[in-house]
């Protein structure tokens, strides 16, 4: 079997690049080919990883249209919310598997290979080797928590409070305690200053198409 044919989607490219870092030495495995951000896959790939960073989960619209792609492949939900019903309602929606985004690399690609191989559906850490943070996020260098970013870009996004927990399954409690964690890591005390903040600091989606050669190198 030669190297999987692979496409990243999410809406940030700093996340998907940090994706693309992870698999990078895993290369002769699982070639990624084609970045989406905010755009939908657009050659045939075998597989494509949809990151729910900032972005609706696998119950959404945005997974059944990606699992309605021809060209898509058998789609992944790459997800840190293992909820069983979210994780169910992903599978109803199209998704051939759902995956737990603190697998250390190499069990992410072990996961994607059982992926094709028709072998998995679904994969979460069975043990506490697999509990560390992986990947990256914008607001990382300024210290703050994949969660924090996540809320923080949804905020920059315009969602309020109620469509935060909607998009991420989170409580409203849960959201007010990052939304108060972020603002002092930023260095803000309101919601228009977030958001100015997060706008000076990469958090508005990306819009791209980014196609990788042989050889690894970007086009856009």
């Amino acid at each position: 079997m030669g190297a999987i044919r692979a496409a990243l989607v999410n809406d940030y490219e700093v996340v998907a690049q940090g994706l693309v870092s992870m698999l990078r030495e895993y290369r002769d495995a699982v070639r990624v080919v084609e970045v989406d951000l905010s755009r939908t896959v657009g050659q045939p790939v075998d597989i494509t990883l949809y990151d729910t960073f900032a972005a609706t989960q696998g119950d959404g619209e945005a997974v059944r249209k990606l699992a309605a792609n021809p060209l898509a492949g058998k789609v992944v939900v790459y997800s840190w919310n293992l909820d069983p019903a979210l994780v169910s309602a992903a599978l109803a929606n199209g998704a051939t598997a759902y995956v737990s985004k603190s697998l250390p690399a190499r069990h992410l690609v072990s996961a994607l290979q059982a992926v094709h191989r028709g072998e998995l559906r679904a994969l979460a850490p069975a043990d506490g080797s697999g509990t560390g943070v992986r990947g990256d996020w914008p607001g990382r260098e300024e210290g703050l928590t994949p969660r924090e970013a996540e809320v923080l870009a949804l905020i920059t996004q315009g969602l309020g409070n109620a469509e935060i927990c909607e998009r991420t399954h989170l409580s409203i409690n849960s959201v007010k305690t990052f939304i108060r964690s972020c603002y002092r890591r930023i260095g803000v005390t309101n919601r228009s200053q977030a958001i100015l903040w997060g706008i000076e600091h990469g958090f508005r989606p990306d819009r791209a198409r980014i196609r990788v050669d042989e050889a690894g190198r970007e086009q856009r």
